[in-house]
């Protein structure tokens, strides 16, 4: 067969069923092959950044990767930004771009570079198909480092003349491995170190969001009464509503559930990543004795230095501390402080849900109302901004991958086309988009996609006409900031341009039931509200004044 063909034959076979992108020359043979293909749905993006952020989504919400496709030049290097989101969020992707024919690689020539080595810098491997039998080993290897922990992406380059060669190679079954585990000597001292302690807290981190994990650390708490603060990715690894909940950690500033951390003689961190919060911001003084539990070693950083390193599964490893916590029996800890903070970060969550502001409506008060409306297994996503500082403090989740922030690379323009590809995962579940109005229109031209393809999504803008997390940054470091500000369009005539239903919200006691209009109605919603963002300042003054007694 053609090779082209052959590389479609090898997708199907990994089970691949999205391709999201934007086709060029280059790749024609291709989306020649792919159109016979009656497994793999192509979903045509207007930009091809539009198209990784959607394949990044896919892969987050079913742990199984899609593909961003792009073609030579200015297609991949579009791509890049999306694919770094998806790479350090840890998220299974394949990047699948175009290529002049070898025989021009060597010289100047149009549109020539050299894409696999701009890759490599944001994937786990980035390769070139330099002969068409080598296809169903590349498919085979980039699935299989995909998936793997720590899941990421993985960047395939098709020239076009390889393309059309033909082949006589054929696809490669999957095989399935399982994970290693700890070794019982190791689970046996980490146990020691929690039978020793007495006010020990747990850091859940973005591999707790795993589903087996998840359930394993909720037994783990239920047994133990142990606090648990998450990341801002790992939110929902346990239920907003039990008492050993802990809501989050993150912001520069610290909070109130810091205290937990100063108070602890035991810092247990389960499937942590500290591109989201840097030790350094919690252990500044490097004196927190730590237990690393993980699917990798731990970074070294002279702020994370942990005494034990629980290595492999994190599920299983969960399971095992779990096993030996049936055969001792309960433990005695003293959790009292941290009771106390969870009751002190609930007061703060519901201090403005009776607000009847006009005009403006304080970020406090739209969390609140959106998690009044949202199910619990409806889906947030949040771009990248001021609003995702408040939502990654005020909104929690019932369960994982229920609020989507990117908080690795922190790319702005990611919720947009995110919240098309969940509403293509789960059709069945309200998705609800967060954006500031900066980064809302970074990818302002996936709206025709998603009118295109029938998305059943809202998209929530706060508008507050400038770049409201750079002004809170430079006011906090200078007492000002540097001109930030810009214009918008006519949000509701936007709207209707794209074949979108609007809505303006002014008044904060209309904002639940617009919502819930907006989720009524069939097609993509865009709701629009005037934020005030007057409550940066006063949250920066609040966590300032904060006490970490112990």
């Amino acid at each position: 067969m053609k090779a082209s063909n052959l590389l479609v034959k090898c997708l199907e076979e990994e089970g691949i069923e999205y391709i999201f992108g934007v086709p060029g020359e280059e790749n024609a043979d291709f989306m020649m092959s792919l159109e016979d293909s009656t497994k793999i749905k192509f979903i045509l993006t207007r930009h091809e950044q539009g198209a990784a952020f959607m394949a990044e989504i896919y892969g987050r919400l079913t742990g199984n990767p899609a593909v961003a496709l792009g073609t030579l030049g200015p297609g991949a290097t579009n791509l890049i930004t999306g694919v770094a989101d998806s790479n350090m969020d840890r998220a299974p992707m394949l990047v699948l771009t175009g290529q002049g024919s070898t025989d021009r690689l060597h010289k100047e020539s149009h549109q020539i570079m050299d894409v696999v080595s701009m890759f490599k810098p944001v994937t786990k491997w980035a390769t070139t198909i330099l002969h068409p039998d080598t296809i169903p080993e590349i498919v085979r290897k980039a699935v299989r480092l995909a998936r793997t922990e720590k899941p990421g992406a993985v960047h395939i380059e098709l020239p076009e003349d390889i393309a059309a060669m033909d082949t006589s190679s054929t696809p490669l079954t999957p095989r399935r491995f399982r994970r290693a585990v700890p070794d019982d000597k190791i689970v046996n001292q980490a146990f020691e170190m929690l039978k020793k302690a007495k006010r020990p807290v747990i850091i859940a981190g973005n591999g707790c969001i795993r589903r087996r994990a998840s359930k394993q650390l909720r037994l783990l708490c239920e047994k133990t009464g142990i606090g648990v603060i998450s990341t801002f990715m790992a939110k929902g690894c346990v239920d907003m509503d039990a008492d050993y909940c802990l809501y989050t950690v993150g912001l520069g500033t610290k909070d109130r559930v810091n205290a937990a951390i100063d108070d602890a003689d035991l810092v247990i961190t389960l499937g942590f990543d500290m591109v989201e919060y840097h030790p350094q911001l919690w252990n500044s003084n490097k004196d927190n004795c730590i237990l690393h539990a993980d699917f990798l070693p731990a970074e070294i950083d002279e702020h994370y230095d942990p005494e034990t390193e629980l290595i492999g599964d994190l599920a299983h490893t969960l399971w095992m501390l779990n096993k030996r916590l049936d055969e001792h029996g309960p433990l005695a800890f003293e959790l009292e402080q941290q009771r106390r903070i969870r009751a002190d970060m609930a007061d703060d969550f519901a201090e403005h849900k009776d607000d009847l502001t006009e005009g403006t409506i304080r970020p406090q008060k739209v969390l609140w109302d959106v998690r009044q409306v949202m199910g619990t297994r409806d889906i947030l996503l949040s771009d990248v901004g001021a609003h995702k500082m408040w939502i990654a403090r005020h909104y929690h989740c019932h369960e994982p991958n229920t609020c989507l922030i990117p908080n690795g690379f922190c790319s702005m323009g990611f919720a947009l086309p995110g919240a098309i590809a969940a509403s293509i995962v789960h059709p069945d579940r309200r998705i609800l988009s967060i954006c500031g109005d900066a980064g809302f229109l970074m990818n302002v031209q996936e709206m025709e996609t998603a009118t295109r393809i029938g998305s059943n999504i809202v998209v929530m803008v706060w508008e507050d006409n400038e770049y409201g997390l750079i002004a809170w940054k430079q006011e906090g470091q200078f007492g000002r900031h540097t001109d930030l500000a810009f214009g918008n369009p006519d949000w509701e005539l936007l709207a209707k341009s794209f074949g979108w239903h609007g809505h303006f919200v002014r008044n904060a006691a209309d904002l639940k039931g617009e919502l819930e209009a907006a989720f009524i109605e069939q097609g993509p919603s865009l709701v629009v509200i005037p934020i005030d963002y007057r409550e940066n300042e006063l949250l920066t003054k609040k966590l300032g004044e904060i006490q970490c007694v112990i």
